[in-house]
């Protein structure tokens, strides 16, 4: 079975991610690309051999040219684009975060679930081997019962002062809760379960022009987010997110996860060029030493370029685009899923009603 996928956007994300990943995919081809601008679309179809070009959506999802869509788009978009695909019976992939709130997300999650299509949200970094294989430690009790975790995603990319989407709220919803931040949130759930409650703080120190290029006024949203988390399991946790950190990597950020529970502790660093280093030590071991990933987990990945690796694995192995268009292929299930782009979406409208009251929110709180 070949899946047939028409890809919405034509970012440099787009360019990088998606197209690279089903280039050579044994059960998939890119056949239609669809962009606001026609010749931005025809130059991405023209470099990767895409056949259709569309500038509607609509048209391209009822054209009956395609199995599945991939929307790689700003954020506003994702809830109008996703429900038209669904209308149309496509499988999809859609960027995080999923919608604009939760009561959006949930409308996608619900009628991609009763339409029966393979939908995913690609919450990248939960498929490096490096996370997988701090997943693999934990469930096999390697901290025991979780304590507490503390993730920080620092990245530098909203030093600048220009107007950038990503931080104007009527477009991104949220700054970097909902950019940079959800990935961390749904690593978290991912290693300590869901969560309970929270309480956030998110913080603006680049003023942007008060006008968006076409003239019109906005509202700036946050560059860093520090959310502290309540999980249902009694664990604590911290996730800080900063767009305004200096970090001279090749990929412009640095991760670090510190996984403290009851056995022992995991500690995890990545400068996104040439150190990605697992530590830990169980209770009686003396200070953490660096633990050996296994050839399982890289299978073939390199490892001495956190970028080159990177790509290996979204280009080469089944993970992420590759595995949702595998799932549709072979029919099988496929996660994270829309369920867990709306558990996400949950956590980011929890954090800016918090900060917006200033004060603790219960995830009960948040109807969707």
């Amino acid at each position: 079975m070949t899946v047939r996928v028409g890809l919405v956007g034509t970012s440099w994300w787009a360019d990088a991610m998606y197209l690279p990943a089903l280039k050579d995919h044994p059960h998939g081809k890119v056949v239609a690309v669809c962009g606001r601008s026609r010749p931005n679309a025809e130059r991405l179809a023209a470099q990767w051999g895409i056949p259709s070009v569309f500038t509607d959506y609509a048209e391209m999802f009822a054209s009956g040219s395609i199995d599945a869509a991939i929307i790689s788009t700003t954020n506003d978009t994702h809830f109008p684009l996703a429900m038209s695909a669904i209308g149309a019976g496509l499988h999809i992939l859609c960027e995080k975060p999923l919608a604009l709130n939760a009561a959006q997300a949930r409308q996608m999650a619900d009628a991609a679930q009763a339409r029966g299509i393979k939908h995913m949200v690609p919450f990248t970094y939960s498929f490096t081997p490096t996370t997988r294989y701090l997943k693999s430690l934990i469930d096999q009790g390697y901290i025991g019962q979780p304590l507490h975790l503390n993730l920080r995603y620092y990245a530098g990319y909203g030093r600048s002062g220009e107007y950038l989407w990503r931080f104007d709220q009527r477009i991104a919803g949220s700054g970097a809760l909902g950019d940079i931040g959800s990935h961390f949130l749904y690593l978290a759930r991912l290693f300590f379960g869901e969560v309970a409650g929270l309480y956030a703080h998110l913080g603006t120190f680049t003023r942007r022009p008060p006008l968006d290029p076409a003239g019109q006024p906005y509202t700036q949203t946050e560059d860093t987010a520090i959310v502290t988390l309540a999980f249902q399991n009694g664990a604590e946790g911290v996730v800080h997110a900063s767009t305004q950190a200096y970090e001279d990597s090749k990929f412009g950020q640095q991760h670090h996860y510190e996984l403290h529970g009851s056995a022992g502790t995991l500690y995890y660093t990545c400068d996104w060029n040439t150190v990605q280093q697992i530590k830990g030590a169980r209770v009686g071991e003396g200070l953490p030493r660096e633990l050996t990933i296994p050839d399982e987990f890289w299978m073939g990945a390199r490892r001495d370029n956190v970028v080159d690796g990177y790509h290996d694995v979204f280009r080469k192995q089944d993970y992420m685009t590759r595995q949702w268009v595998t799932a549709i292929a072979e029919d099988r299930p496929v996660r994270p899923d829309f369920s867990d782009g709306l558990a996400v979406q949950r956590l980011i409208d929890a954090g800016l009603l918090s900060h917006h009251h200033r004060r603790w929110v219960d995830l009960s709180e948040i109807k969707d």
